[in-house]
């Protein structure tokens, strides 16, 4: 447990770097535009003074610590860093004894609760009194998702923010910072080509720490020269990632060729091009989070009925790299692509909604037949609302010959299966199902 007064400040050169640059306001703040950019509701919040208790939930390296710094320093509260980790029930109530005593003398007090889903429920339940009262204000971090790992009668009195990764353009603008501030590298000449720079920013994934530290290792084991300076090269630079500078824009030409290449040769049933895509992706430094719902797009998109087993293995990929992250999760997708390689192939869904997309944007105004519309008032059932509606649970067929598409589009065919695995019993049972509607289907009298 650490009490930080409005003016403490990590200012020791030993500190790791990312402490020696943690922002003090939220001018220096980088990131979480959504949040804390001009006219959004945090900010509002900060600048009237008028803050709740609140979570926020984010990966790691997002800032969510700074900003919870920085709100203690622009409210001018007692700021009690807790960690979950170390902190127990007797901790939080000597705490929470203090700030009550504190909130007699009018000065509030802010408690900060890093990874605070490790707390269990018992020590989670020690701050709901003093939340309702509002002796404290607790501020909770957390990187797993809160609906599942804090208290209901806890999150319900706490306001919960999200935080994104950063983006590589947050973290170029951190890397430029990190080099020019005093506080940081700003007191050496130090020279890095911009590429790297760039490379450092995709390797750090979202995760300003992990960015930081990387500057500072390439920076402290850079070649000094005669003069002075400091001098990073790609070979040392690799040596601190542990892996090849493959330089990568994820926004630029190769990274949509790659995808397209990845994709296509999956379509192609070609697992061996499609796993080396997939590395050359991965170990550029892509986010497999991106990869994953790829993934799951083709198994609906290229496999569809086929194979419906693809989808859950495409959704379970997803899952994978969310919990286990990289490297970890670079066999999982892996799984993933070859299975979805060797799936039996069909654009039947595609298609499907594909002509059915162009009718519902030239006939979106077509009535919903009369016979499958709800008829839950008076008014609807004099309307004729549901009459002729047929419970296709009461036959024996377990099917009618009722219409469900309207009338200016009964014989339109949207869906047509192939004959490429599963899909081929699906195409059968269609067909029987068409011919029975056909036989059974009212006729016109004379």
């Amino acid at each position: 447990m650490e009490q930080l007064s409005l003016f403490t400040q990590e200012t020791d050169l030993n500190a790791p770097l990312a402490s020696r640059l943690r922002p003090q306001t939220l001018d220096d703040y980088i990131g979480q535009e959504h949040l804390v950019g001009q006219g959004k509701m945090l900010r509002q919040m900060l600048q009237r003074d008028r803050i709740s208790s609140m979570i926020f939930w984010g990966p790691p390296g997002v800032g969510k610590t700074t900003l919870a710094r920085i709100i203690a320093n622009m409210t001018h509260s007692s700021f009690i860093d807790f960690s979950a980790v170390t902190s127990g029930i007797k901790e939080i109530k000597d705490v929470m004894k203090q700030a009550e005593y504190d909130r007699l003398s009018g000065l509030h007090t802010i408690v900060f609760v890093d990874e605070i889903h490790r707390f269990n429920k018992a020590q989670q339940d020690a701050f709901l009194p003093y939340v309702e009262k509002g002796s404290i204000i607790l501020i909770g971090a957390t990187t797993e998702n809160p609906s599942f790992e804090i208290n209901s009668a806890l999150l319900s009195r706490c306001k919960v923010f999200v935080l994104n990764p950063l983006t590589e353009m947050d973290l170029r603008k951190l890397l430029h910072h990190a080099l020019t501030d005093k506080k940081g590298l700003g007191n050496m000449n130090v020279h890095i080509e911009e590429r790297l720079l760039n490379a450092i920013a995709a390797f750090g994934n979202g995760d300003a720490r992990t960015a930081l530290n990387t500057l500072d290792m390439a920076v402290l084991n850079g070649e000094m020269q005669p003069d002075g300076s400091i001098v990073v090269k790609e070979e040392l630079l690799e040596q601190c990632t542990g892996k090849k500078m493959l330089l990568y824009d994820r926004n630029g030409e190769e990274h949509y060729n790659l995808i397209s290449a990845l994709h296509k040769s999956m379509r192609n049933s070609d697992p061996d091009a499609a796993i080396y895509w997939l590395a050359r992706m991965l170990e550029a430094g892509e986010d497999p989070l991106y990869i994953a719902r790829r993934l799951i797009r083709f198994a609906s998109e290229d496999v569809g009925i086929a194979d419906s087993q693809a989808l859950q293995v495409a959704v379970a990929a997803y899952q994978a790299c969310h919990f286990n992250g990289m490297p970890e999760c670079d066999v999982n997708l892996t799984h993933a692509v070859v299975y979805l390689s060797m799936a039996p192939k069909s654009n039947a869904l595609y298609v499907g909604y594909g002509r059915a997309k162009a009718d519902a944007k030239t006939m979106f105004s077509e009535p919903v037949p009369l016979q499958i519309r709800n008829a839950v008032t008076d008014l609807m059932q004099s309307l004729h609302y549901g009459e002729g509606y047929q419970y296709a649970h009461d036959t024996e067929e377990k099917l009618t010959a009722m219409t469900c598409l309207p009338d200016s589009l009964k014989d339109r065919v949207y869906y047509e299966p192939g004959v490429q695995g599963k899909e081929a019993a699906v195409k059968e049972k269609l067909e029987q199902v068409k011919a029975f509607r056909r036989q059974n289907a009212p006729r016109c009298s004379d």
